[in-house]
């Protein structure tokens, strides 16, 4: 039996993500378009308005683990935080290939529709390791503020690590592309959507934690060695305008 087509319209969630996929084997559909709350695309296909529902959302979820293994779970669960182009489609292909073959389907990197995934994923995982090391934060009334600009939604990986190395500080870090932040307090975090973050001038202290940290960078710097390619190579330059020893003295911009 050949699936229909529809365009699915849905809230953005992950929960809301695996309520389409309940829908589309629900009434045997096949997804030819994912619709977001602020997608301004339009669909040739049927539509269908997808509710999500937290007991649907659960019963696909736990299916992962028994159609597709822990890694593909993984898998799926980073997925839908990548910057891939079309994400929700390259899941539900994914998720389609996954729930016919079984848990080794992860292995078989020369379907494209695995290889793609897999590689968006390698990218979402590199990009949050490196800003475990990138990210700079500054004090503010007792409060760590840190800021990055990933291209994908990194906040729920970098959690763990920070959350950890900060464990009895409060902080928040803010993700400009994507409007989200963590909160931290001991004990205590959350990733909530935030439409604008302003952060304050810094102090006086901060100021002069910021010049240390400058002149320290600068110290240790081999002259006879300088080498901007490959330092671009090992510091992208897309982060440097977050990061305190690539700012101005006057006014913490970008120099």
């Amino acid at each position: 039996m050949e699936w229909s087509q529809v365009s699915y319209h849905y809230d953005g969630s992950f929960a809301g993500f695996l309520c389409c996929v309940f829908a589309a084997y629900l009434h045997k559909e096949a997804s030819a378009c994912f619709l977001g709350p602020e997608d301004g695309r339009f669909s040739l296909w049927p539509e269908r308005e997808i509710v999500t529902e937290q007991a649907r959302a659960k019963r696909v979820y736990q299916s992962l683990d028994k159609k597709i293994g822990v890694q593909g779970r993984q898998l799926v669960v980073n997925g839908f935080l990548t910057c891939l182009p079309e994400k929700e489609l390259a899941l539900w292909e994914f998720l389609r290939l996954g729930y016919e073959r079984g848990p080794g389907v992860v292995r078989d990197l020369t379907d494209d529709r695995v290889n793609r995934l897999t590689r968006a994923v390698q990218h979402l995982t590199g990009e949050a390791h490196l800003l475990k090391g990138f990210t700079r934060f500054s004090e503010q009334d007792g409060l760590l503020i840190g800021e990055i600009e990933p291209k994908n939604r990194v906040l729920p990986l970098l959690r763990p690590h920070f959350c950890t190395r900060y464990s009895g500080e409060s902080f928040v870090l803010y993700d400009r592309t994507h409007k989200e932040a963590l909160f931290y307090q001991p004990g205590r975090w959350a990733i909530v959507p935030l439409a604008e973050f302003h952060l304050e001038q810094p102090g006086q202290e901060e100021l002069d934690y910021r010049r240390l940290w400058r002149r320290f960078y600068d110290t240790i710097a081999i002259e006879g060695r300088y080498n901007p390619k490959c330092r671009m190579t090992h510091m992208p330059k897309r982060y440097w305008h977050t990061m305190t020893e690539f700012q101005t003295e006057q006014k913490g911009l970008p120099s």
